[in-house]
């Protein structure tokens, strides 16, 4: 059954459903925004805007959680019949909330996709002719510093800087960097100033993700970009001297 000792599936207002983490005190998703609208919206739609076009696209998702961000993201590619190969990679701490997602009350919208599912908790690794998922059981930290110059996209969706600042801070965002290539983009829910420093500080240039069906995000990126609202990152540290990025 769903890992309920430390979680509760709780509904959200888009009719998904989310869950409570006991340790973090935080959902994994916004309730307000609703689960797989928050997964869409602020990181597969905008991601899909700038990157759809190319022949294969790497992926790194922080962290797996529930999957959301990516069933989300094999949902919108096969139901635009995109012909471009996706190669996902998300790490996730907690082994037990994995292995209980088979139970898990998921959207309709990943029916399809129950054998991926079963798959990535029985091995840890689906791959098929367009799409290739890897799981790594551990800390995000370390696996991250496994790669260079892989990622095209970056989804960036661990518990909040609040609870969770060591994947906020200015030389975890170093890593993801190092990790990315030349002109790769990053997708986060967060719009905390000290959060948009510290991807300013490695070189990311920042803009504003919004829309009439959640609220405000963040996308950065390695290279300037023109779909999105550019975030005059340097003005708003004028005024607000004191606040600074997160450091490990």
């Amino acid at each position: 059954m769903f890992d309920d000792n430390l979680h509760t599936m709780t509904l959200s207002q888009d009719g998904s459903y989310t869950a409570y983490s006991k340790e973090y005190d935080e959902h994994y998703h916004s309730t307000r925004d609703g689960a797989l609208n928050e997964s869409l919206y602020k990181h597969v739609y905008p991601a899909f805007k700038i990157k759809q076009n190319l022949e294969t696209i790497n992926i790194l998702d922080i962290c797996f959680g529930l999957g959301f961000n990516t069933l989300a993201t094999i949902y919108y590619h096969k139901l635009n019949n995109f012909t471009c190969k996706l190669n996902i990679y998300s790490p996730e701490l907690d082994e037990s909330l994995v292995k209980s997602l088979n139970d898990f009350r998921y959207p309709k919208e990943f029916d399809d996709f129950k054998e991926i599912i079963s798959e990535l908790i029985r091995s840890g690794i689906y791959s098929d002719e367009n799409l290739h998922v890897e799981v790594f059981l551990g800390d995000a930290r370390e696996y991250v510093k496994g790669f260079e110059n892989k990622f095209d996209v970056v989804y960036q969706d661990a518990f909040s800087p609040s609870t969770n600042p060591i994947l906020w801070t200015k030389e975890y965002f170093s890593d993801i960097k190092t990790a990315s290539k030349k002109d790769a983009v990053l997708t986060t829910y967060s719009t905390a100033l000290p959060t948009r420093i510290a991807l300013w500080e490695n070189g990311f240039y920042l803009y504003i993700n919004s829309g009439e069906n959640f609220r405000n995000a963040t996308v950065a990126s390695l290279v300037e970009l023109d779909e999105f609202l550019h975030v005059d990152i340097e003005h708003k540290i004028s005024c607000n001297p004191t606040i600074k990025s997160l450091r490990d």
